[in-house]
């Protein structure tokens, strides 16, 4: 089981994870939707392609661009596709 948590509160969390370059990628549909919000923000990995963001939010706490996923990745990233990693503090536990 692997866990992600910010503020003491756990925002995703599944047993059925893939693991790259170290960061846990979450399969969608394993994170608390209610704790996130759409942000504009992305960034081009060479290999996996574009990575989209948004923001962690719990008890009003806001941890911008924290969460990221590949909507359309490269075809060495397939296996990740729209699932989720996160950096800034959020826990991850396994």
């Amino acid at each position: 089981m692997a866990k992600a948590i910010w503020q003491g509160q756990v925002i995703a969390e599944s047993n059925d994870f893939e693991v790259v370059e170290g960061n846990v990628y979450f399969p969608p549909g394993s994170i608390k939707e209610e704790f996130f919000e759409p942000s504009g923000h992305q960034s081009v990995c060479p290999w996996k392609g574009t990575a989209s963001y948004q923001h962690v939010v719990v008890n009003g706490d806001r941890n911008e661009n924290a969460p990221w996923f590949y909507r359309e990745p490269k075809e060495a990233a397939a296996n990740i596709k729209d699932h989720i990693a996160f950096w800034k503090g959020v826990t991850v536990e396994r």
